[in-house]
């Protein structure tokens, strides 16, 4: 069983690596984004860079990278600790891609497809609370801090067994989103909409 998690904690690490956002714009001769726009290689840059489709694109590879690991995982019976070990991993792949000089997005949408095997009704919870924050706010990054600050909440609500491992994601989520939170506090953070090549993510 440890040499199974070692193997799948390795093949979550290189499927994060995987920078969608990057290949997504390379196909549709976008800038690279982690050069333009914000700088971050994740779905808000490219769907102002290139708009919806590109963008999308982009956010189901990434929740995929997230979902085929950890479901891999769950149906090879690894328990929820290491499925949480396993989840951090593919998160980390994408943060820090081995094939894309170790400069990735934020994983958001990775740790979103992490949680998802947990249940529709959670993956229902944290889109809604995404989509009301994003609505009432404008901003992508408030929209992912709360909802990753309440899905360890919605998951002790739902199936408690797995809360630690959501625990844990939303804690390196958190802490990736360190830069937005200073310019949140600072009232220097961009709005989803705003399409400027100066903004920041």
């Amino acid at each position: 069983m440890t040499l199974l998690i070692l193997i799948m904690m390795l093949a979550a690490y290189l499927l994060g690596s995987i920078s969608s956002a990057v290949l997504v714009c390379q196909l549709f001769r976008l800038p690279d984004p982690r050069f333009h726009g914000s700088g971050n290689p994740g779905t808000t840059n490219v769907l102002r860079l290139g708009g919806k489709l590109p963008a999308v694109l982009v956010l189901v590879f990434d929740i995929l990278k997230g979902t085929i690991p950890v479901w891999g995982s769950y149906f090879l019976k690894i328990e929820p600790l290491w499925l949480g070990i396993i989840a951090i991993c593919a998160c980390l792949g994408h943060i820090y891609p081995l094939f894309f000089g170790f400069k990735g997005g934020k994983a958001v949408a990775t740790a979103f497809g992490a949680m998802m095997p947990i249940g529709l009704d959670l993956a229902g919870l944290l889109i809604g609370t995404w989509l009301l924050v994003v609505l009432l706010t404008g901003y992508s990054s408030l929209g992912a801090l709360i909802t990753v600050a309440l899905a360890p909440l919605f998951t002790w609500w739902i199936k408690p067994l797995y809360t630690l491992p959501v625990l844990m994601l939303s804690i390196l989520i958190i802490a990736r989103h360190h830069e937005n939170i200073r310019r949140l506090y600072r009232r220097q953070e961009s709005k989803i909409w705003d399409k400027s090549k100066r903004i920041r993510e």
